[in-house]
């Protein structure tokens, strides 16, 4: 099967130790990572005409925890982010994502995660990953960060503390980055729960045109400066929530980046830093 040329070319310097099977030692296929950024290449080209800054600040090599704020009702916001340190990544790199348990209970999706390297997110998969000097792409509002209504946006939900501990015991930086353009993409206004519940999926997203496509709004990734936390990983949970709170803090801060020049205000809340409003 033919592939996009440009494809093509990058897989042969992404890094991966694929054996003469085109399978890598953690079970990611060459040939559906080739399928799968050829299909995506137009839409982050072209459909949502994804902008990149601060593409600086991810590593050539070696690991890294990318850490950012959900939106946009579907997991948009990470396929856009893969493909960026695909296609504007100097040497193309891959970021293996943490996936929500529900979605890997789907018929058919959960064998394609894996042969894209996207598997559950579990503290156990995220660190193996890091510790082979790969990169982790993890969203701490899990689910609650997609499920955020359009009058919710950009504005940040509870984020989970296990990404603080799991980058301080790798001794693993993390590379704050804002994703701006989801919440227009796919304005959530409800939800429908109970088909959501015969899908096992915690919530439906429902848009003013009912159906859960995007739309081709622009969108952009601002990637922020490396954030080295200290310790191990074994400190008090008041001490990792100050690590939590400056990681979230920095990710505010880069939305509000990226937002800068946009036609939608940032939606400031009351709950946001004093810098912030």
């Amino acid at each position: 099967m033919a592939f996009d040329k440009e494809v093509e070319e990058r897989l042969e310097s992404i890094g991966l130790p694929f054996n003469r099977y085109g399978i890598d030692p953690y079970g990611i296929s060459r040939e559906h990572l080739a399928w799968f950024y050829s299909t995506i290449k137009p839409l982050y080209r072209h459909y949502f005409k994804v902008q990149v800054e601060g593409m600086e600040n991810v590593p050539k090599a070696g690991r890294a925890l990318l850490i950012g704020n959900h939106s946009g009702g579907i997991p948009l916001d990470a396929a856009m982010v893969v493909a960026s340190l695909f296609f504007d990544h100097d040497p193309p790199r891959h970021a293996h994502g943490m996936v929500e348990y529900f979605a890997q209970k789907w018929p058919f999706i959960s064998p394609l995660f894996s042969r894209l390297g996207h598997v559950t997110g579990l503290p156990e998969h995220a660190d193996r990953f890091l510790r082979d000097e790969r990169i982790v792409l993890a969203f701490p509002e899990g689910a609650r960060g997609t499920g955020k209504l359009f009058r919710d946006r950009y504005r940040l939900v509870r984020f989970g503390t296990g990404f603080a501990r799991l980058a301080m015991r790798t001794k693993s930086p993390v590379i704050p980055f804002a994703f701006v353009g989801g919440e227009e993409a796919v304005p959530t206004v409800m939800h429908a729960k109970r088909l959501a519940k015969l899908l096992g999926a915690p919530y439906l997203p429902i848009t003013p045109y009912l159906l859960p496509i995007p739309l081709p709004v622009p969108c952009k990734v601002v990637f922020g400066q490396p954030m080295y936390l200290e310790g191990d990983g074994s400190e008090p949970d008041d001490v990792i929530a100050l690590q939590v709170a400056a990681v979230r803090e920095q990710i505010e801060e880069l939305m509000r980046v990226g937002l800068t020049g946009r036609d939608m205000p940032f939606p400031f809340s009351n709950d946001m830093p004093n810098h912030l409003r």
